[in-house]
């Protein structure tokens, strides 16, 4: 496959002294991905920022304004584990758009799959409300902007430890995207039970997959290897949006999982294999994972797939 690859120096300017979800996890990938001769075989693609109209194709209008005005304020905690800074607005604003112009590249068949190094993560930002570490959703804003632009049916999968529930919550009435995950359950942020399947003309569109604290390769790479390929095939999508979570390595300080960097490997390839047989995008984004040499390890990893797909 044709590999993109976003990335930009602005999302170092989101950054709280010892916070886990810090620059350096975004230096860890590209000096991982450096020094593995990766950089040289993707496309590099810059971000853009986007609209706060594009924004609040997610997000209330009123929320979206009250981000700007807290930072600009000088910013602080929008919640016990959510910061922001004065810079964090564009960062953030950057971020969504990373994903909305690795869109438009794929889109434009520029490239068949794209990993996006952007930070604050999202997939725990709600309509109006920031929480997780997450200011704006960015893989939720990406499937309005598909939809949006005449995209029929669009698959999210989300593989990070902590249950989306802002992507969830987008969508559970919605039988045009599906949401798919597995994390660890019972943990933050208590939503992602097996009985959330989705409401009204979205019921069945919603799945959670609950993993239990030490659930390692043995538990994940059945779901991956066999249980999404079949929803995957059965729903038919015209795009694919992953939420790129790498807090389910064994080696990560938040959380109780045991996936090994093998096992992130084979889950990509999966992902990666449903999409060329369907012959549909694959977007990555990057959203949680604390260890930075198992980040980055695990990013290498990503992006090896992608290129040999």
């Amino acid at each position: 496959m044709r590999a993109g690859f976003v990335y930009d120096d602005i999302y170092l300017k989101h950054d709280y002294l010892d916070h886990p979800e810090r620059k350096e996890r975004l230096i860890s990938i590209v000096n991982h991905l450096e020094k593995a001769g990766l950089m040289k075989e993707v496309l590099r693609i810059s971000p853009r920022r986007a609209t706060p109209e594009e924004v609040a194709l997610n997000h209330d209008p009123a929320y979206i304004q009250e981000i700007h005005d807290f930072c600009t304020a000088g910013g602080g905690f929008l919640d016990p584990d959510t910061y922001a800074t004065p810079d964090s607005y564009d960062v953030a604003l950057t971020a969504v758009g990373g994903v909305l112009e690795a869109i438009d590249r794929l889109r434009k068949g520029e490239v068949d799959t794209v990993f996006c190094a952007i930070r604050p993560p999202g997939h725990h930002a709600e309509y109006a409300k920031a929480m997780g570490f997450c200011l704006f959703n960015n893989i939720a804003v990406g499937a309005h902007y598909l939809r949006k632009g005449g995209v029929e049916k669009v698959f999210i999968i989300d593989f990070d430890a902590h249950h989306g529930n802002g992507t969830q919550r987008s969508f559970y009435e919605d039988d045009a995207v599906f949401y798919f995950s597995t994390h660890e359950y019972p943990f933050y942020p208590g939503t992602g039970g097996p009985k959330e399947r989705g409401a009204g003309k979205g019921e069945g569109f919603t799945l959670n997959v609950p993993m239990q604290a030490g659930a390692g390769d043995e538990d994940y790479l059945p779901v991956y290897e066999k249980l999404l390929p079949k929803v995957v095939r059965e729903f038919s999508p015209d795009f694919m949006l992953v939420s790129a979570g790498y807090d389910l390595h064994s080696d990560d300080p938040l959380t109780y999982l045991n996936v090994s960097t093998e096992g992130i490997r084979r889950i990509v390839r999966s992902i990666l294999s449903l999409s060329k047989e369907l012959g549909i995008p694959s977007l990555f984004a990057l959203e949680g994972g604390y260890n930075l040499r198992a980040l980055g390890e695990s990013v290498v990893a990503t992006v090896e797939e992608m290129l040999s797909s």
